[in-house]
């Protein structure tokens, strides 16, 4: 049976507004409601006790297989048992329209072989410590509360539903049944927040279910990639694809808060805000992919977003527009009781130089695709170009988002980026302005890194001026073409050596003894190796890498090397980024005789 304190045992499902998480064992362990970044209706994730789940799985001992069905974000588990075999389709689905106005969760059980007796429970938690859940029976349906939430348990074929109000310590719905060949059972979770609540027939319900399947593959079906890895790089897509928030355009950097990044705890973050990096990397994917109304959502949201809280660029938002204020903590355990759990993140009103090459790239590749940027939007670029020429001699925190002020050298690169991307945007006629200066301050960039930033002792560009510290976000300017040449594949080396654990690395000096391997920085060192010719060592890690994923092609944010353990919050948006990324580079730069068989 799986493991659930086991991180890859779990599998994403989402309907654009929020992300459930399903453990191996048939559980929901995961759902915040009625959005993402909502205090989570089921926690049982970072709050065993109180958390809540919705429970669903054979009697006694069984074996699982999964699989998403291809295209889509929807999950099937099988169960095989010694009575028989039954299968488990689960997803958000979707309405008539499009998404619908409420949360509709639902999971369909097929009998295959044999006889299997199912057991279910819907145990709403109390929203970490926040709301105590309670039931009640209206017009035939078990209706339970948990603050402003209001569910409804609506089944077909899933035995009689009961009720525990008091006998146990937080009120559920339970129930069970048993499977024959051919036979169909519909269990379904409907929910709404602080309005009213629609209660959908069952048959309706199944009708759902098939209708999203069609959907996600109508959206695979314009989905554009011939290449190397094509069935990781499509569920990478399709990962990112369950973190944009479709209210909005904004896209979610992770689908939870507060997974740790080492047994130590400390480092428990919330990354369900919308990161100008990890947005710019997405639509720069997205564009590349052929998807056309992600990437235009998502950068029209950004640019408005920015636009309404001033020129000064944030490091991250929430998905609905607003600055992200504070961080509160909660009386919860955390996973395998790695505490804090928190919502918010402390990093949001840090200077990072680098999210202004994240920025002008995004929206340079919108504008090479063939559209056309606003006015507003070109003067803002413009304003941000003669900032980032001001800007960029200052410290800041660097990607990593630290407290250390330095000069990080992948700053600075990012603030090349941003006036080499400017530069080509005024002379393409797409925002206005006389790009003299920035092609003046972005050779004067240049010319600073490569005296001030390498070091011939090391071999490597390094973390900072001065500094015998090294970091693998430099990676990162091998795509960007800041660099790839010597330095560049020397500094590849130097990384491998100190930071390398086989195919993967740590993120930066000292990270081994504070936490485990960043999946990222794996895929950004193979896409690097491409980029400065070294065609066969990229293709040998990417090979490495992709099979790392769990059953289901999921990444989290890092990998214990030892016992490939997942830590970190999951399906992170920048491991799935990476593995886009590296796979089209290589795709494009490496000859197409050496890619075959990959």
């Amino acid at each position: 049976m799986p493991d659930r304190d086991d991180l890859r045992t779990y599998a994403p499902i989402g309907d654009g507004r929020t992300v459930a998480l399903v453990a191996g064992d048939g559980g929901i362990d995961w759902m915040p409601m009625p959005n993402l970044d909502s205090t989570p209706v089921f926690a049982r994730l970072i709050d065993d006790d109180d958390g809540g789940c919705l429970e669903l799985a054979p009697d006694g001992e069984y074996t699982v297989r999964r699989r998403y069905l291809a295209g889509t974000n929807v999950l099937q588990t099988t169960f095989a048992t010694d009575a028989g075999t039954v299968t488990v389709t689960d997803a958000l689905v979707t309405g008539v329209a499009g998404r619908l106005p409420w949360s509709q969760l639902v999971r369909r059980i097929d009998g295959v072989e044999g006889s299997v007796r199912l057991r279910w429970a819907v145990r709403p938690g109390t929203r970490l410590r926040t709301a105590s859940p309670w039931v009640q029976r209206a017009d035939g349906h078990h209706l339970l509360q948990i603050g402003t939430t209001t569910l409804a348990v609506v089944g077909g074929d899933v035995g009689t539903p009961r009720a525990e109000s008091r006998a146990s310590p937080f009120p559920a719905v339970r129930g069970a049944f048993t499977t024959s060949p051919g036979s169909r059972h519909v269990l379904g979770i409907v929910a709404t927040d602080d309005e009213p609540l629609h209660l959908p027939d069952v048959t309706h319900l199944d009708e759902s279910l098939d209708r999203s399947i069609a959907g996600w593959r109508t959206w695979s079906r314009e989905f554009s990639y011939d290449g190397p890895w094509a069935d990781a790089v499509q569920r990478s897509a399709l990962a990112l694809k369950l973190l944009v928030y479709a209210p909005t355009g904004a896209i979610a950097a992770a689908a939870t808060t507060s997974l740790p990044e080492n047994p130590g705890g400390g480092k428990n973050w919330d990354y369900r805000y919308a990161w100008v990096r990890d947005l710019a990397y997405t639509a720069h994917a997205l564009v590349r992919f052929g998807l056309r109304e992600e990437t235009h959502a998502a950068l029209s949201w950004l640019l408005k977003t920015i636009r309404r809280h001033g020129d000064e660029l944030h490091v991250m938002y929430t998905l609905r527009g607003g600055v992200v204020d504070g961080v509160q903590e909660f009386d919860a355990p955390g996973w395998q009781g790695i505490g804090p759990v928190v919502a918010g993140n402390p990093a949001h009103d840090q200077l990072q130089l680098g999210v202004y090459g994240d920025l002008f790239a995004i929206c340079r590749t919108y504008v090479d695709a063939g559209n056309v940027l606003d006015a507003a939007t070109g003067r803002l670029l413009a304003r941000t170009a003669d900032r980032t020429c001001d800007l960029w001699r200052q410290r800041d925190s660097g990607m990593w988002e630290l407290p250390e002020l330095q000069h990080y050298t992948s700053s600075k690169m990012g603030c090349w980026q941003a006036l080499r991307d400017a530069v080509h945007l005024a002379e393409a006629g797409a925002i206005p302005g006389e790009p003299s200066r920035w092609a003046a301050e972005r050779d004067r960039i240049a010319a600073w890194i490569e005296e001030e930033c390498w070091s011939e002792e090391l071999g490597a560009y390094t973390m900072y001026p001065g500094s015998r510290e090294l970091d693998t976000s430099v990676l990162l300017h091998a795509e960007s073409g800041f660099d790839r040449g010597e330095r560049m594949s020397r500094t590849i080396d130097a990384l491998t050596a100190e930071l390398g654990a086989g195919a993967l690395l740590y993120r930066y000096s000292g990270m081994r003894r504070e936490e485990h391997t960043f999946v990222a920085s794996a895929f950004w060192r193979a896409g690097a190796l491409a980029c400065v010719g070294r065609h066969e060592e990229a293709l040998t890690a990417m090979d490495d890498l992709v099979g790392r994923a769990n059953d289901v092609g999921i990444f989290s944010e890092m990998i214990d090397a030892e016992d490939g353990t997942f830590w970190g919050n999951l399906p992170q948006a920048l491991s799935h980024l990476a593995v886009v990324a590296s796979a089209l580079t290589i795709r494009d730069v490496v000859p197409e005789g050496a890619l075959r068989g990959h």
